[in-house]
C-alpha cells in the first residue's frame, strides 16, 4: 500500500502545484467563504495523501459528534499509536494570518479533546495509547504547498 499512497500524493502534490486557492480578494463575502471550505476540503485531502504516504492508516475522516461543536479532521493509527489529526491550511501570505499552527487555539484543543473521548468511548478503544498531531499546510498563490506534521502537538 505504500506505494500507492505515494503514487497519489505524487498526484495531489502535482495538482495543487499552483496552490489552493482560486477565489481574488475582489469577489463577495459568500465566495470568500466557499472558497475558504474548499481551500479545507482541499489542505484535508492533501494532509490525507501525505499521512498515508508517511506509513499511517486513516479510520475515519471529518468525525463529529452530535450536540458538540467542531469536527475531528482525520483520525488514523500510526504505529500502535492511535492520532486524532487537525489540519490546518492557509493560502495566503505568511504574515496575512499567521502559521497554521497558530490557530489551534486552548479552546479548540478543548473541543478536540472532548470528541477524541468520545470517539474512543464508542469505539471501545479507552485503553488505547493515543495523541494529538497536527498538520499545518502553507499554500500561498502560484506556489507548491508547505506541509508540517507535528506529532503530538497537544496532551
Amino acid at each position: 500500500m505504500p506505494v500507492f499512497a505515494r503514487v497519489i500524493f505524487g498526484l495531489v502534490q502535482w495538482a495543487s502545484r499552483r496552490g489552493f486557492a482560486n477565489v481574488s480578494a475582489s469577489e463577495g463575502a459568500n465566495a470568500q467563504r466557499r472558497s475558504g471550505r474548499r481551500t479545507g476540503i482541499r489542505g484535508e485531502t492533501f494532509a490525507y495523501w501525505y499521512l498515508r504516504r508517511h506509513g499511517y492508516i486513516i479510520i475515519a475522516r471529518n468525525f463529529t459528534v452530535p450536540g458538540h461543536k467542531g469536527e475531528i479532521d482525520l483520525v488514523g493509527y500510526d504505529g500502535a499509536v492511535l492520532a486524532f489529526i487537525e489540519v490546518k491550511t492557509r493560502t495566503g501570505e505568511r504574515g496575512t494570518y499567521g502559521l497554521p499552527e497558530d490557530a489551534v487555539t486552548a479552546d479548540k484543543r478543548g473541543h478536540l479533546s472532548r470528541m477524541a473521548r468520545q470517539f474512543l468511548a464508542g469505539q471501545r478503544l479507552r485503553e488505547t495509547a493515543f495523541r494529538f498531531d497536527v498538520v499545518a499546510i502553507e499554500s500561498p498563490p502560484g506556489v507548491t504547498p508547505v506541509i508540517r506534521l507535528h506529532k503530538g502537538a497537544f496532551s
